[in-house]
């Protein structure tokens, strides 16, 4: 079921209906750029796309190259299809669509909540100064969760006062896979803190919303055995916690440089050979006696071999990490390893690979 960036256009996303978009991964493997690539290649069609960061990193904003985010939902980007290297649609060239983000504030979070819900207005500010927010989120993490993951359901359905969908879609960058589900888990999180009142109706309404089609959890991975291990184990706890496992994002691949062929003879005496080659490729000098081409290029040889070996090793361990991946039976999109980093049009050519693939 694995889909790469070579692939021709897909027509139809593999996530129609889909409007909230959960990304996790474990650290390291690119799942804040994975993210916004997504969130880019969901607007491209003339949608509007909500962001979330949840972790308090301000990784967004590092990403799109602007200033540290504030606690309020803020237009950070346009993108179109010609933007992503696609052609224009049946019906022409849609508008650019827009992408928003929010990075979450915790406190701010708290303390809008405790207005929505208790009135406290003046009040919550002193909570805050004499600490009790920070006392509140550090002793009850589970509210602290239904704070963060309750603004992103609220985002994904609220409406405009024309009774339209805000956003399109929201892109949430959820914690790492290691506490991805007790993060969205938030129902059984404050089960022991409150069994009626305001927290838990909240609960119970972002529970609606990650458990229902509207919402899609993606992980992202790489090609080795520890992030494809924990993308497995993930799965399998999503699975059984009941909540919509959506795809697997393969981030930073990188092509093969020898062919099945050349993998499978890596392991022969190709001394002679690989020598032969180096000489005629002109490494040997401009002598042509055999004697001093061969000297010339003797340095080259061990180097050479060794490096093929390891490659051939490398190729060896992603093809069973893709067969891991293949046994969970469920969309999984290739995205290539960008050799100069990740810039602003790096995080475009990452969304067009995603929208060609059906991620978007």
């Amino acid at each position: 079921m694995a889909r790469t960036p070579g692939q021709a256009d897909r027509r139809d996303p593999d996530w129609e209906g889909v409007r909230l978009h959960v990304v996790s991964g474990k650290g390291g493997t690119g799942k804040t750029t994975l993210a916004a690539a997504l969130a880019l290649a969901l607007a491209a069609e003339g949608g509007r796309v909500l962001l979330i960061e949840v972790e308090g990193r301000q990784s967004i904003a590092e990403l799109f190259g602007i200033a540290a985010l504030p606690y309020e939902e803020r237009r950070i980007a346009s993108v179109s299809r010609r933007q992503l290297g696609l052609p224009a649609g049946d019906a022409g060239a849609a508008p650019a669509g827009e992408v928003f983000a929010l990075a979450i504030d915790t406190e701010q979070a708290l303390l809008e909540y405790l207005e929505m819900f208790y009135k406290l207005g003046r009040a919550g500010k002193a909570l805050q100064k004499v600490g009790f927010v920070d006392f509140a989120t550090t002793v009850a993490p589970g509210v602290r969760d239904v704070l963060l993951t309750g603004k992103a359901c609220e985002a994904t359905r609220r409406k405009d006062p024309d009774g339209r969908r805000r956003y399109d879609a929201v892109v949430m960058d959820a914690p790492p896979t290691g506490r991805l589900t007790r993060f969205l888990n938030v129902n059984a999180e404050v089960a022991g803190l409150a069994r009626i009142g305001p927290i838990h109706t909240q609960a119970q309404a972002v529970m609606r919303v990650l458990k229902s089609p509207e919402t899609a959890v993606h992980l992202v991975t790489l090609l080795e055995e520890m992030p494809v291990q924990e993308t497995v184990d993930g799965i399998e706890e999503l699975r059984e916690a009941k909540l919509p496992v959506g795809g697997v994002m393969v981030n930073m691949v990188r092509p093969p440089l020898l062919d099945a062929a050349a993998v499978a003879a890596v392991d022969g005496d190709h001394r002679e050979e690989v020598a032969l080659a180096l000489g005629e490729a002109g490494l040997g000098g401009r002598s042509r006696k055999p004697e001093t081409v061969r000297a010339a290029v003797e340095p080259l040889i061990d180097p050479l071999l060794e490096q093929a070996r390891e490659h051939a090793e490398r190729v060896e361990l992603e093809r069973a990490q893709r067969a891991d991946l293949q046994q969970l039976r469920i969309p999984t999109y290739e995205l290539p390893l960008l050799g100069e980093g990740v810039d602003l049009g790096g995080l475009y050519r990452l969304a067009g690979d995603l929208k060609r693939q059906g991620a978007a």
